[in-house]
């Protein structure tokens, strides 16, 4: 299962530095060799670890688990130090590498979280899902007898996940029948596409990138391929959409952006303000030599943040959209014995300006203002600067957007919404994109299509 809930739970997530086995390995090994006095030893704080945990073992109303006690001290000592260090025990670390590997055992639904109900967006081309008859707009009520609503979306994401030729139950509730549909499916290997594209009007391509994760490099290769073919030659322009991009793998990130560039530096990394990794572009990317907008919201997050901040600041692309989340750290993932891992930030990155992303993001070029038939309802989107614990903004701030564009009014949904209009999805899928956005419904492609055109044939630089 794939959710696309803009619930915060779901954007907080994951980076892998690209140099996790490298600088950051060195620094802890020096550190380590020094010698330390009683007081500065780890170890005296782990004995009084041990003293609590006796204390709670001897004399705790109840008898305890020293397992699962100790497990959440663990827990709760990375947690302390920012929103995105962690310590993921077995079960949890499983379900992150298959995210990062874009792989799992599941049923292949992408859900979105509305109105308390959770609503099929598409099943997966070629999943169980898909074969059994399950459609877009279905509301999942029940999963394996338990009510699925949208405030338990991780539960709910852990029951529809599981080992291959497993079953899993799903009740549906569909508005074009009476009574809900019950669907008894059999669990596959999912591989879930992270790059989506589209040729449109006017030798655009259009190329959404879902989350940076194994392969979103090599996807964006055969997307540039298949654009090619229809446009039987190079596209003439690019909108690469990143809303609601959460991140992903840092090198992939990496080597998308490499593609749009010829030279120059893509981001740098810094660890206790020393400079541990520059990575920069090469010659002969599939897009390097075309204008380009770069589509981004508020949802956009940490490598999604990378590489609309690398194009901007090396001038190859406008960016079109709201201020991005604004999480401009890097965590490095640490194997630990028994299955578990260790989600650790390490880093923060650059834009090639050396402009820090982190608490702040990447500001938009043209800047699109929200609006609303009633202003109460425009509700301030929550950032990395708002989450408790987040790393301080630092370095210069960001140079204000060129353009405002105030977006169409939009009403108050009613309670009872109904059924999603696959066309109000942002970028969910670039199928449903019309090849002339200025027909469609989604008003920041339209934008990006309307500030694209007039770039056409006049290089791959913006002025």
């Amino acid at each position: 299962m794939r959710t696309t809930s803009k619930k915060l739970a779901r954007l907080a997530l994951w980076t892998t530095a690209a140099f996790a086995g490298g600088a950051v390995t060195t620094l802890w090994g020096s550190s380590s060799a020094q010698a330390t006095s009683h007081d500065e030893s780890p170890y005296a704080a782990v004995g009084q670890l041990g003293r609590v945990l006796v204390q709670v073992e001897n004399n705790y109303v109840e008898p305890v688990d020293r397992a699962k006690i100790v497990q959440g001290a663990i827990k709760g000592m990375v947690a302390e130090l920012d929103p995105h260090s962690s310590y993921l025990p077995a079960e949890d670390f499983g379900l992150f590498q298959s995210e990062t590997e874009g792989r799992f055992g599941g049923v292949g639904i992408e859900v979105d979280a509305r109105a308390e109900v959770l609503t099929v967006i598409a099943p997966i081309e070629g999943s169980p899902a898909e074969r059994a008859g399950v459609k877009s707009g279905d509301h999942i009520i029940i999963v394996d007898g338990e009510e699925a609503r949208s405030n338990n979306l991780e539960k709910i994401v852990r029951r529809m996940r599981g080992a291959p030729g497993t079953h899993v139950k799903l009740t549906v509730k569909r508005d074009s029948v009476p009574t809900p549909i019950a669907f008894d499916l059999v669990r596959e290997i999912i591989h879930v596409p992270s790059v989506s594209s589209k040729l449109l009007d006017g030798g655009i391509a259009y190329i959404h990138v879902k989350q940076f994760q194994e392969q979103t490099h090599a996807e964006l290769l055969r997307a540039a391929a298949k654009i090619r073919r229809e446009q039987k030659g190079p596209a003439l322009g690019v909108i690469l959409d990143l809303r609601s991009d959460p991140g992903g793998l840092v090198d992939e990130a990496a080597e998308v952006a490499d593609e749009f560039l010829s030279s120059g530096t893509i981001y740098t990394t810094r660890h206790r303000g020393e400079v541990v990794d520059e990575v920069k572009a090469r010659s002969g990317g599939a897009f390097s030599d075309v204008p380009i907008v770069v589509l981004v919201n508020e949802w956009s997050a940490s490598a999604s943040e990378l590489v609309a901040g690398a194009l901007q600041d090396q001038k190859r692309a406008l960016v079109v959209g709201t201020n991005t989340f604004g999480k401009g750290s890097v965590q490095t993932i640490i194997e630990l014995p028994g299955g578990a891992g260790l989600r650790l930030t390490t880093a923060r990155y650059y834009t090639p300006s050396g402009h820090s992303i982190q608490a702040d993001g990447v500001h938009p070029d043209v800047a699109i203002e929200p609006n609303a038939a009633d202003p109460a309802e425009v509700i301030p989107a929550m950032r990395e600067r708002d989450l408790e614990g987040h790393l301080a903004a630092e370095g210069k701030p960001s140079d204000p957007p060129r353009a405002h564009v105030v977006a169409p009014a939009v009403p108050k949904a009613p309670e009872d919404a109904g059924p999603v209009d696959e066309d109000d999805v942002e970028g969910s899928n670039a199928v449903r994109v019309p090849r002339d956005p200025t027909t469609g419904k989604d008003f920041v492609l339209k934008v990006g299509y309307q500030t694209l055109k007039p770039l056409l044939g006049h290089g791959p630089l913006v002025k």
